[in-house]
């Protein structure tokens, strides 16, 4: 019963909930919906769509793109590794290099290297093997990075979860995976090709590596094999000269050994260094061009060409030789490691060039004593090549050094009877060159033959490249004097500058770099230019801390050469602004701010170079506040002075109060400004004088300036003329004398006034103005040359003082007077002027 009722109530509550929803559906049914409700619903509806199917394409869109992106991206590579790999010349050649290493290690190890100069032929032929061989590293570097970047790039292909997912369409599964199987073949073949590539890189840089180390490691070997043949050689490494070693008899094997060594030395040297061969030649090529056509230009110009061929002999009578004598000196440098065979094969030619100018240019005795020291230098040059020990090669040493020694002494002989027209400094040469001659001579029969040996060749060859560095020094000084001559009178930049001061310091700078040379075939001969520059290496590049701050000298060098280099780039600027205002025939008002802004240009040179030394030198920044704080302390202390110099030349250079070209009056000194620099200015005064004057003066001194707007000057004239003169005439003669010119301004007009009636003259004040400052002084003495000449024709009198002088006798008897008196015939003049007859009288007229 109770289930019954509990149905009957469940529905009727369900009828009556369908009997509502039916009313509100008619009642809803019944209002019509508006247009907006029309707009919101179908908008609606379209949203819903459209985020339906960009959920969808979203999904699909990504999977193509990556298949896409793979696929490009494996093609890619697939080209990149079709055009093969650039390491032909690492396969080709480096079985050769390690072949040669293997040779040189076997010879390191024999007798033959029992020589110096052996020792460092080979250790020149290892620094040329580990230049190729750092060359070849680099490139295999670059090719194995290219390599492991594809190979991550494929791993990442592998690793792509979001290519293992499928699609929901059926339709577009079967198409993506399609495409992936294709895909994954594409990266199945480009993965194997570049793991082919990458082992066989992997390979060669491991035989590199081989060759690297093996390759150090002789270096080591070498190097303490020179070290103790140093000791031995101090010691003695052969018995004195009597005491023959037999065991160095075998002359005939160390000639040919010497000979077959050098020969593949200089064979392999040329075939391989072609392109610095060119480059010697184009540099040949450029020095005969410039010498020869500045001759040229000369000889077809009548004004120079009696002159000049006196001033530039070596070039205007020898142009060829003088070209290949600056060639064939400086061309051994653009090589790295030549062998000696190549270098002295080469310095033969300086050599003879040299001796040609000699025999022209200079007495018969430096000709006689250079051509016999020729000879032996050939036979020096020889026996430097020897790689083995031989009693015969110390015999000739011995031999070269007794004839050394009897031709330099002879010749020094010859100098002290007549040192004249001989070359700068020559006998303390010659007696340097003998020195070391006879200690070469002592060496040898002590039982130090390396020593003597290196000490007798080092002489000779160095005191031939002091010669032909000399001539190259001249030889280019004349090119220089030359090409300044010719552009003379043109309109290029050398026109513009004086040869007077460049010349100089052009030769100063060319005499230090020719001393530099010099030094380092010093070092080349003496064989230690290898240890002086790694020594050199490792002293600017090691670490050192001061105060919790790491500087290396290397960086000090760097920052000093910037600033020195910016210091010469400022006195250019300024030296070119300087000669631009003496060129100009007048300095209007924006010329002399253009030259007055050189100190800005400096200023700024001197910022940039400053900021370029400290990022070049790797200096710390933050350390800089530490010298600015010094600075600050000696600022306060005893730099007030120079500070306020300089601040006051930033004014200057600002605010131009005075410009360079103005003439100033400051204290009692006046003249013209030449240079307002950053601490001090200079101005050149009347009578050629030049005064330094603080900028601090020119700024807080009360200065005159004639010419800071123009340079026009005001002239003032009194002229007094005799009473009785007529005044109108006057006046009208001294303004016809000022209206009638051409050198005397109009605007502002001259003026004439009747200025002061004095005791003697009736005073006439003139004005007047002229153009230019500089002038004003001629321009005065010739008005008043006028006046004077012009008052002479027209009867108008000039006065002028004068003393008419009364001498009178004084009369009295009395012994005090006779004593004063003079003697007979002789006048007195008498000291009482105040008694009326009595003593000088001065009337003025």
């Amino acid at each position: 019963m109770r289930r019954t009722f509990k149905v009957a109530v469940l529905f009727l509550l369900l009828t009556a909930i369908a009997g509502l929803n039916a009313g509100f559906g008619q009642a809803h049914m019944l209002k019509p919906l508006t247009q907006r409700q029309k707009q919101r619903r179908a908008m609606h509806l379209r949203d819903s769509l459209l985020r339906v199917i960009n959920r969808s394409d979203t999904s699909v869109s990504t999977l193509l793109r990556k298949v896409e992106q793979y696929t490009t991206l494996f093609n890619q590579i697939n080209n990149n590794l079709a055009e093969g790999l650039d390491t032909s010349e690492v396969s080709d050649q480096l079985p050769a290099v390690i072949r040669r290493l293997n040779k040189i290690d076997t010879l390191t190890n024999t007798h033959k290297s029992s020589t110096l100069r052996y020792l460092f032929v080979l250790r020149d032929n290892l620094d040329r093997i580990q230049d190729v061989l750092q060359g070849w590293q680099g490139d295999l570097d670059v090719i194995d990075t290219n390599l492991i970047q594809n190979q991550t790039d494929l791993n990442k292909f592998y690793k792509d979860t979001l290519l293992k997912a499928a699609p929901t369409d059926s339709l577009l599964r079967g198409t993506f995976f399609k495409q992936r199987k294709t895909l994954f073949l594409l990266w199945k073949k480009t993965d194997a090709a570049n793991r082919g590539d990458l082992s066989k890189v992997n390979y060669l840089q491991d035989k590199l590596a081989v060759a690297f180390t093996n390759l150090l490691d002789e270096t080591d070997h070498i190097d303490s094999k020179i070290s103790k043949f140093a000791d031995k050689a101090i010691n003695g490494e052969l018995g004195y000269i009597w005491e023959s070693d037999q065991q160095y008899s075998d002359s005939r094997s160390a000639f040919n050994s010497t000979i077959k060594v050098n020969s593949i030395l200089f064979n392999y040297f040329i075939k391989n260094e072609g392109f610095t061969h060119f480059m010697g030649l184009m540099f040949l090529i450029l020095i005969f061009t410039w010498i020869t056509v500045n001759r040229i230009k000369v000889k077809h110009n009548a004004e120079f060409s009696a002159t000049l061929p006196g001033q530039v002999n070596y070039i205007f009578n020898r142009p060829i030789i003088s070209s290949l004598l600056v060639a064939t000196t400086i061309v051994p440098y653009f090589y790295s490691h030549p062998p000696v065979v190549f270098t002295e094969t080469l310095f033969l030619f300086p050599m003879i060039f040299a001796l040609v100018f000699v025999k022209h240019e200079f007495p018969a005795s430096l000709y006689n004593f250079l051509r016999r020291l020729f000879l032996l230098t050939l036979i020096y040059g020889v026996s430097n090549l020897f790689i083995e020990i031989s009693n015969f090669d110390r015999f000739a040493i011995l031999g070269l050094s007794i004839l050394s020694l009897l031709i330099g002494v002879q010749f020094l002989k010859q100098l002290k009877t007549s040192n004249e027209g001989q070359l700068p400094y020559t006998v303390l040469v010659m007696r340097i060159f003998v020195g070391l001659q006879g200690l070469s001579l002592l060496l040898n029969i002590s039982g130090r033959f390396a020593l003597a040996k290196i000490l007798g060749i080092t002489a000779v060859f160095n005191l031939w490249m002091l010669i032909i560095l000399y001539f190259v020094v001249q030889i280019v000084s004349q090119g220089l004097y030359l090409q300044f001559q010719t552009k003379k009178n043109g309109h290029s930049l050398l026109s513009w500058v004086d040869y007077t001061v460049v010349g100089e310091k052009f030769r100063k700078l060319l005499t230090v770099m020719a001393a530099l040379v010099w030094t380092f075939f010093l070092l080349q001969n003496l064989n230690l230019d290898d240890a002086m520059r790694d020594y050199i290496s490792d002293f600017l590049i090691q670490p050192h801390t001061v105060g919790g701050a790491s500087f290396t000298f290397e960086g000090f060098v760097i920052f000093i050469a910037v600033i020195w280099l910016s210091s010469i780039i400022s006195k250019i600027i300024s030296y070119f602004y300087d000669v631009s205002a003496l060129r100009a025939t007048d300095l209007s008002v924006l010329k002399k701010k253009n030259r007055t802004s050189t100190l800005l240009i400096r200023l700024a040179v001197f910022s940039i170079g400053f900021v370029l030394a400290v990022a070049a030198s790797n200096f710390p920044l933050d350390k800089i506040t530490i010298i600015i704080s010094a600075f600050g302390i000696g600022i306060g202390f005893g730099l007030q002075n120079i500070v306020n110099n300089l601040v006051s030349g930033l004014i200057l250079a600002f605010e131009k109060p005075v410009q360079i070209g103005d003439i100033i009056e400051i204290d009692t000194r006046s003249g013209t400004i030449k240079e307002i620099g950053i601490r001090s200015s200079r101005i050149a005064t009347a009578d050629g004088a030049e005064v330094i004057i603080p900028n601090a003066d020119l700024i807080s001194h009360h200065v005159i300036n004639w010419t800071l707007s123009n340079s026009n000057r005001r002239i003032e004239l009194i002229i007094g003329v005799a009473y009785g003169s007529d005044a109108a005439q006057v006046k009208k003669i001294l303004e016809d004398i000022l209206g009638n010119r051409d050198d005397i301004m109009s605007d502002p007009a001259p003026a004439v006034f009747l200025h002061n009636l004095n005791e003697s003259s009736v005073d006439f004040r003139m004005f007047f103005w002229a153009a230019d400052i500089n002038t004003w002084l001629g321009l005065k003495s010739r008005v008043l040359a006028d006046i004077y000449t012009t008052f002479a024709k027209e009867g108008i009198d000039i006065p002028f003082p004068t003393r008419d002088l009364y001498l009178h006798y004084d009369e009295k008897p009395t012994e005090e007077a006779n004593k004063d008196e003079p003697a007979p015939g002789n006048p007195k003049l008498a000291t009482d002027s105040n008694k009326p007859g009595d003593g000088l009288e001065d009337v003025k007229h």
